[in-house]
C-alpha cells in the first residue's frame, strides 16, 4: 500500500529547501578548511567559528545533499550496547561513551536555542526492546548503562497504540530534530561568522605540507592550518581506517498516520538486522509521518535490495496496524567500525589533517561528538574522550571480526575472475544497469531513460573493487569499501574520489554490437 506521494528519495531532501552556494572559484588562505558540509562538518565548522578561526567549508554536493540527508534523525543511545563496550574495553570506556553521547545531545539543543533554529528538535523517551523470548535479555544492558552513568528504567509496556510487546528499556531525555532544517541553520550561522561554504566542489587530494596542509579542488586550492575530513568515510586514506570499517545500507520507509494515534517516542530493537521507529511532523495538520528503518546488509552485496523495503513495511504493519500508506522510502549508507565506536580525531599518520568517521547507526550524534573532539584538538584545549574515540587505535579486541571482515573483502575482488555476466545489452530496460566482461575488463553499463547506453569500467576507483548495479537507488554500489557512483559514473560516497573511467565509444562498439534503432551506443559523460 503507497500513496501517490511515494518518493525514492528522503524525507528530508524533500521537504528542506536550501540556499545554493556556489563553488570555490580561486586559491585560498584559512587556519581550518573543513571538507563536507553534513552535519559533521557544519557542526565543526560553527564551533571553530564561535572561537574566531577562519573557516571554509567545501562541499562536492549541495548542504547535506550527503548521508545527512539520508538519516532517520534519532539522537539515542549507542546502538552497539553499553554491555558490549564495557565488555571489550572497560567501564571508563563505557563511562566516557555515555558521557560524550550526553554532552552531543546537549550540544545539539543548546544550538538549537541559541541561534533559534526551527527544527523540530524534541526530547522524548527512547526504548530498547529484545527480539529474544528470555524475559531477562535486557538485564546485562540495563546493568552496564546504569554502571555507566545512564538514566535507565525497566518498563512492561509502551505507551497505547504500539504494537510491540515487552519487557524494555526506558531511556529518557533521547530527542530527535529536523537534519536539514539544523543544517540550514548551522550554516547561516557559520557565515554570519565570517566563515565561508562552497558547494559543488569536490576535494581531490590531501597534502600536508610542513606546518600547512594543501586541499586541492578542480577549481582551485585551500591552504589551511589544519583540516577536517567531514566526508562520512574518508577519502584521504586510502587503507588504515576503511580496514577497521565496513558499509552497509540501511532502509527506511515513512508511512502516513492520523495525528494523535501514536505517540512520539524513539524504539529500537535487539535484532540482527535491527529496526528504529520515530515519528516526525507531517506535510499537513491532520497527519504524522511513522518512520521506520533496518534490514542492513553490507553495500553492494545483495543483488536484490527491493526485497529491504519490502520487509520492513511487513514488519511495520504487523506492529502498527495504525500505519497508512507509504510516503517516502530511502537508504544510507552506515560505516561500522569493527569495535562499534566511531573514529573521531587526528588522521592516523597525519599532524594536521582529522577525520570524523565510523557513524555505527548513531550518525547524528557521533558527528557532533567528532565536531567536539575535532575543534577541541585543533584548538589545543584537553578533551577526555580522545583514547576512545582515537582513529589510531587498533581493534585488537576484535582480531577475529577483523580477519573475517578482511576475508569477506578477498571474497568481493574473485569478482574479476568470475564467469558470466554475458547480459544481453541490446534487452537492457530503459533506468536499469548490468555488468558485461570482455575478456579481464569488466564494464558498467546502463540505459538511460531515452534509451541511450553508458558504459564505463566497473573498476571501483579507490582499490580496485568490481562495483555492483543498485536497482533500487540506481546506483553502482562498490561491495569492498562502500564508494558508491551514479548511474553516470559520477562519485557519490568515498572513500573513492574519482569517477568511473569512461569508455571509448569505439572500444564499446567492438564489445557490444548495438543497432542504432535500438537506442545505440551514446558517448559516456558525467552527470550528477
Amino acid at each position: 500500500m503507497q500513496s501517490d506521494l511515494l518518493k525514492p528519495h528522503s524525507l528530508w531532501s524533500a521537504t528542506a529547501t536550501m540556499p545554493a552556494r556556489p563553488p570555490l572559484s580561486a586559491n585560498l588562505n584559512v587556519e581550518v578548511c573543513v571538507i563536507g558540509a553534513g552535519l559533521a562538518g557544519l557542526s565543526t565548522a560553527y564551533r571553530l567559528a564561535k572561537s574566531g578561526v577562519s573557516v571554509a567549508v567545501i562541499e562536492a554536493l549541495s548542504i547535506g545533499d550527503g548521508e545527512t540527508s539520508h538519516t532517520t534523525a534519532h539522537i539515542a543511545v549507542p546502538d552497539d550496547r553499553y554491555f558490549f563496550i564495557e565488555e571489550s574495553y572497560g567501564l571508563e570506556a563505557s563511562r566516557i561513551v555515555a558521557e560524550s553521547f550526553a554532552a552531543a545531545a546537549d550540544l545539539i539543543e543548546s544550538n538549537v536555542q541559541a541561534e533559534k533554529i526551527a527544527c523540530e528538535f524534541k526530547r522524548l523517551d527512547g526504548y530498547l526492546f529484545s527480539c529474544s523470548q528470555d524475559p531477562d535479555a535486557l538485564d546485562p544492558e540495563f546493568e552496564a548503562a546504569r554502571r555507566a552513568g545512564v538514566e535507565v528504567y525497566r518498563e512492561d509496556s509502551l505507551p497505547a497504540h504500539v504494537g510491540v510487546k515487552g519487557p524494555f528499556l526506558r531511556f529518557p531525555r533521547q530527542a530527535q530534530f529536523h537534519p536539514l532544517h539544523y543544517l540550514a541553520g548551522l550554516a547561516r550561522a557559520v557565515e554570519r561568522r565570517r566563515g565561508a561554504i562552497y558547494c559543488g566542489t569536490r576535494a581531490i587530494d590531501v597534502e600536508e605540507r610542513d606546518e600547512h596542509v594543501i586541499v586541492t579542488t578542480a577549481t582551485g586550492k585551500i591552504t589551511a592550518d589544519s583540516v577536517v575530513v567531514a566526508t562520512n568515510t574518508p577519502f584521504n586514506d586510502r587503507v588504515s581506517i576503511h580496514v577497521k570499517q565496513n558499509a552497509y545500507q540501511s532502509y527506511v520507509v515513512a508511512a502516513l498516520v492520523k495525528k494523535g494515534k501514536l505517540p512520539h517516542l524513539l524504539l529500537w530493537d535487539d535484532g540482527d538486522p535491527y529496526h528504529y521507529v520515530r515519528l516526525a511532523e507531517g506535510s499537513d495538520e491532520q497527519h504524522d509521518l511513522l518512520i521506520v528503518g533496518g534490514a542492513d546488509h553490507k553495500t553492494g552485496q545483495d543483488p536484490h535490495p527491493e526485497r529491504h523495503y519490502h520487509e520492513i513495511e511487513s514488519w511495520m504493519r504487523e506492529r502498527f496496524p495504525q500505519a497508512g500508506p507509504l510516503a517516502y522510502r530511502w537508504s544510507g549508507e552506515v560505516l561500522e567500525p569493527l569495535d562499534g565506536i566511531a573514529y573521531l580525531g587526528r588522521n592516523p599518520g597525519s599532524n594536521n589533517v582529522y577525520v570524523i568517521t565510523g557513524d555505527s547507526g548513531n550518525g547524528m550524534t557521533h558527528a557532533t561528538i567528532g565536531a567536539m573532539l575535532v575543534s577541541d584538538l585543533i584548538l589545543g584545549k584537553q578533551n577526555p574522550w580522545l583514547s576512545v574515540y582515537d582513529p589510531s587505535r587498533k581493534p585488537l579486541k576484535e582480531a577475529l571480526h577483523f580477519i573475517k571482515e578482511q576475508a569477506n573483502i578477498a571474497r568481493q575482488y574473485t569478482d574479476w575472475v568470475s564467469t558470466g555476466d554475458e547480459a544481453d545489452v541490446g534487452a537492457l530496460a530503459s533506468g536499469e544497469g548490468t555488468l558485461i566482461r570482455n575478456g579481464l575488463r569488466k564494464y558498467a553499463v546502463y540505459r538511460d531513460e531515452l534509451g541511450a547506453l553508458h558504459c564505463h569500467s566497473a573498476t571501483c576507483t579507490h582499490l580496485g573493487c568490481i562495483v555492483q548495479w543498485n536497482s533500487t537507488e540506481k546506483t553502482w554500489d562498490c561491495p569492498c569499501h562502500g564508494s558508491r557512483f551514479s548511474a553516470y559514473g559520477s562519485v557519490l560516497h568515498g572513500p573513492a574520489v574519482n569517477g568511473l573511467a569512461a569508455v571509448d565509444e569505439d572500444e564499446w562498439q567492438e564489445i557490444v554490437k548495438v543497432p542504432k534503432e535500438r537506442g545505440g551506443v551514446q558517448r559516456p559523460v558525467e552527470r550528477p
